[in-house]
């Protein structure tokens, strides 16, 4: 396969040795996120569906936050661990719009797996577009992406203040 190829099939972002120097996020910070979110993954609850989902913030304060699936028997019913995360940023460390650096999610599948599109939409709530969301394979292997990027033309809470 030639390297035009391999390019082609490659999802459009940024690999894990970049982060830093495009998203102002030190290589430290990046590994903190990696590390918390693997780890995370391990804390999900996915009886049912055996998808395990680890996720993990850096806020601005430098705090990491962390957070996994928790599915239910009703299976609507079930949070994803970017909305677990969120949540916990929110109600233990007062996070608000704004306190969101980045991102980190861990699958264990190859590519690694988005948020869907109920995620992108919570995260675009409390993150600015060009918020990086990291993505992990099962082999700790990352794919890069804004929010923007995840989630063209959104719809964000700007869009309904008033004067």
């Amino acid at each position: 396969m030639s390297t035009q190829q391999q390019q082609q099939q490659q999802p459009k972002g940024h690999s894990r040795h970049d982060t830093a120097l495009i998203h102002g996020l030190t290589t430290s910070e990046v590994q903190q996120l990696s590390e918390a979110c693997i780890e995370a993954k391990g804390r999900a609850y996915c009886p049912y569906s055996n998808f395990r989902v680890g996720c993990s913030i850096l806020l601005t304060s430098g705090e990491v936050v962390r957070g996994a699936n928790v599915e239910n028997a009703a299976y609507p019913v079930g949070t994803c661990a970017e909305r677990v995360t969120i949540g916990n940023a929110v109600t233990q460390h007062r996070a608000k719009k704004g306190d969101f650096r980045a991102i980190a999610v861990a699958t264990d599948i190859t590519p690694p797996a988005s948020p869907c599109g109920m995620c992108r939409q919570f995260i675009r709530e409390f993150c600015e577009l060009n918020c990086p969301i990291l993505m992990y394979d099962i082999e700790g292997k990352s794919t890069v992406m804004t929010l923007e990027q995840l989630l063209p033309m959104s719809f964000g809470p700007e869009k309904l203040i008033h004067d």
